[in-house]
C-alpha cells in the first residue's frame, strides 16, 4: 500500500510539473512582446555609465528586478483573490507613467532648454551619483512592465488552482528576469569584446572586432530610440486595454481604414494607434506636472 500510495504521489507530482510547464509556456508566449519592450528599455536605461561598471550596474538592476517580482507575485495572486476590480486601475496607472517618462525624454530639450543640459553636465559617467540614478530609473521602469507582465502571465492561469498560479507566475518571473539581464548584460559588453578581438593575432579576429566596436555604438542608438518607444507602446497599449471605449474606437477605425483602402493593415494599425494615444496621454500629463509647477512656484 505505501509503495502503491508512493506511487501515486510522484505520478501526481509528474502531472502537476508537467501542467505548470505547459502553462508556463503559454504565458511566456503571451509575454513575449513585453519581454523585447523589457529588454529594450532597460538596455538603454544601463548604458552610458563608466565601462567597468557596466556589468555591476547591470547586477545591481537585476537584484532589484528580483525584489520587484517579489513584490508583484504575492501581490498579483493577492489582488486576485480579492480585490481583481483593483487590478486594472494599477495597470492604467502604471501604463501612465510610461507614456510620461517616454514624454519626457522625447520633449525634455525643447521643454527646459540650457537648464536641462546644465543639469545633466554636471552628472559625469564617473559620478557615483549618476550611476545611482541609472539604477534607480531602470529599477522603477522595470517595476511597471514586470507588473504588465505578471498580470498578463496571471491572466493565463486564473481559473486554474492556487498552487498552479503560484508555480507559472515563480516560472515567468524568474526565467523572464534572467533572460532581460542576460542579454542586456551582453549587449553593454559588445564593445568590450570587441576590444578583445583587436589584440588577437589572427586577421580575422580583429577585423570581426572592429565590426563589433563601429556596431556597438549604433546598436545602443536604436535601443535608445526603441527603448522610448517602447514606452509609448507598452503604456498606450495598457490605456487601450483597459478603457473598452478606446479599444472599440480602435477596432472600429482599423476596419473602416482596412475597408477604405481595400488592405488589410490590422497587423500594423493597432500598435501605431497604441503608439499615439501613449504619446498623447504622456504629453498632457507633462504639461499638467508643468503647469502644476508653474502654479506652485507663483
Amino acid at each position: 500500500m505505501a509503495g502503491a500510495s508512493l506511487l501515486t504521489l510522484i505520478d501526481d507530482i509528474a502531472t502537476l510539473l508537467d501542467d505548470i510547464a505547459v502553462m508556463s509556456k503559454v504565458a511566456a508566449k503571451k509575454t513575449a512582446g513585453v519581454l523585447g519592450d523589457d529588454l529594450a528599455l532597460n538596455a538603454q536605461q544601463v548604458s552610458g555609465v563608466k565601462a567597468d561598471r557596466e556589468l555591476p550596474v547591470v547586477w545591481a538592476v537585476a537584484k532589484g528586478s528580483f525584489v520587484n517580482k517579489l513584490i508583484l507575485v504575492p501581490l498579483a495572486l493577492l489582488i486576485s483573490a480579492f480585490a481583481p476590480f483593483l487590478v486594472t486601475p494599477l495597470l492604467i496607472l502604471g501604463g501612465l507613467f510610461l507614456c510620461f517618462e517616454g514624454c519626457e525624454k522625447v520633449l525634455g530639450p525643447w521643454l527646459h532648454g540650457k537648464h536641462a543640459e546644465d543639469k545633466d553636465s554636471h552628472l559625469d559617467i564617473h559620478d557615483k551619483h549618476y550611476e545611482q540614478q541609472k539604477i534607480k530609473g531602470a529599477i522603477r521602469t522595470d517595476f511597471i512592465l514586470s507588473a504588465e507582465i505578471i498580470v498578463i502571465s496571471l491572466g493565463t492561469v486564473a481559473n486554474e488552482s492556487f498552487t498552479s498560479q503560484l508555480s507559472v507566475l515563480s516560472v515567468i518571473a524568474v526565467l523572464m528576469t534572467i533572460g532581460v539581464y542576460g542579454l542586456v548584460a551582453l549587449i553593454v559588453k559588445i564593445d568590450d569584446a570587441g576590444l578583445l578581438l583587436l589584440e588577437q593575432p589572427h586577421a580575422w579576429q580583429q577585423k570581426i572586432g572592429r565590426g563589433l566596436l563601429s556596431f556597438a555604438p549604433y546598436l545602443m542608438k536604436l535601443l535608445a530610440i526603441v527603448g522610448t518607444l517602447a514606452m509609448f507602446l507598452v503604456g498606450g497599449g495598457i490605456l487601450v486595454h483597459g478603457s473598452s471605449f478606446l479599444h472599440h474606437a480602435i477596432e472600429q477605425l482599423v476596419e473602416t481604414i482596412n475597408l477604405t483602402l481595400n488592405a488589410d493593415l490590422s497587423f500594423f494599425l493597432p500598435t501605431l494607434f497604441n503608439a499615439i494615444i501613449g504619446f498623447v496621454a504622456g504629453a498632457v500629463i507633462v504639461a499638467a506636472t508643468l503647469l502644476l509647477s508653474k502654479f506652485k512656484n507663483n
